[in-house]
């Protein structure tokens, strides 16, 4: 059964695991504002247009937050079509895991594998740190290296990595991510990868936060050199994209 969210609880998530950010933004609204009274023109001027700025930018990453993880129905998984036969599913996450118990929902007779790649030597930010702390990992979760997934060669019928392959940063560490995604994957399996993408949509809602996320030539060139087909790119709402993959050669 599919555990209900709690209400705003994604974008609740995200102030609690990133708070020193919208701390430093409030104290440097609040120095803005309140010195304004020791300063002549222009001053005035550029600390209102700076504060001004800095309370739009956080306003609209929040709401558009609130949007896609709250709002939409993400974590419905809309894309996905359940399937009730016996397979192996592969989920794959990056320190922060809230889609396995959803996956394992749509798939009632599969075997679920998850998998955590997280490396608090390669994957310093606090904000993964937090999440961990406040979240238990999904039951048996296997802590594995991005080049070592540890299963056997062509043994998943479908693989899961949801808001987690941006997370290697190295460019040779991805593509050997990829690698082995198609190592374990049959040749008639699929491969799910659910990003942001660093496109006009997610600069206008994000700012420059979105130069965390890759743009999509990225990911086109990762999967080409990893020896993966696009097969199709899923929008869901204009700031998430899923793409499925399949082994190249094999087409449904």
């Amino acid at each position: 059964m599919e555990k209900m969210r709690k209400p705003f609880q994604g974008t609740l998530n995200i102030i609690f695991f990133n708070w020193h950010f919208y701390v430093i933004a409030v104290v440097i609204v609040l120095f803005l504002l309140l010195s304004v009274s020791y300063f002549q023109n222009p001053f005035h001027i550029i600390a209102y247009i700076i504060s001004t700025l800095i309370s739009v930018s956080i306003f609209l990453s929040l709401s558009t937050s609130a949007y896609i993880y709250d709002l939409s129905g993400l974590y419905k998984l809309p894309w996905i079509t359940p399937v009730n036969s016996e397979m192996l599913i592969i989920n794959i996450s990056a320190g922060f895991d809230e889609t396995s118990t959803l996956l394992k929902d749509k798939f009632k007779n599969a075997e679920l594998i998850a998998l955590d790649f997280y490396d608090p030597t390669k994957h310093t930010e606090i904000s993964i740190k937090r999440a961990r702390k406040a979240y238990p990992p999904f039951p048996k979760t296997k802590q594995i290296e991005t080049t070592d997934l540890q299963l056997k060669d062509n043994s998943a019928d479908k693989i899961f990595v949801i808001f987690s392959a941006h997370e290697i940063r190295n460019p040779n560490e991805r593509t050997a991510f990829f690698e082995e995604l198609k190592r374990i994957l049959k040749p008639a399996g699929e491969i799910y990868i659910t990003e942001h993408l660093r496109d006009l949509s997610n600069f206008l809602a994000y700012n420059i936060g979105f130069f965390h996320f890759y743009p999509k030539s990225t990911w086109i060139t990762t999967f080409k050199n990893a020896g993966f087909k696009l097969r199709q790119e899923i929008k869901f709402t204009p700031f998430i994209s899923t793409f499925i993959l399949d082994k190249n050669g094999n087409t449904p």
